[in-house]
């Protein structure tokens, strides 16, 4: 079964949003980025986005491992494929550090939960 990588964020935006205390707890258990192929460490850089951004505004120690320099994308990655260039620049001024610090372009305000 294949599942797309926007369903797995929806899971993840609703565990953050209802502060999970199970998922929130197994954060700071270490990581082995190491072992990630490919399609594994870019999910996680986006998601490691979304994390750190939403620890902070929950004033959460973020776990180091979520900080790692392997959870960089080397070139912008933009959510929206149908972006103008304008809009491109202006989201790489205005989106939080947790995002920017990973090359990872998508607007948080439109990830709220109803």
């Amino acid at each position: 079964m294949i599942i797309s990588i926007w369903t797995l964020v929806n899971q993840l935006l609703e565990l953050l949003s209802t502060k999970d205390k199970g998922f929130l707890e197994s954060l700071y258990e270490p990581l082995d980025i190491a072992v990630l192929d490919d399609d594994e460490r870019h999910y996680l850089t986006i998601v490691s986005a979304i994390i750190d951004y939403n620890l902070q505004l929950y004033k959460m120690d973020v776990p180091s491992w979520l900080r790692s320099e392997a959870l960089c994308f080397d070139k912008p990655y933009f959510h929206s494929k149908r972006i103008s260039d304008f809009d491109r620049v202006k989201l790489q001024y205005t989106v939080p550090g947790p995002f920017r610090r990973r090359n990872v372009y998508m607007d948080p305000a439109g990830m709220k939960r109803i």
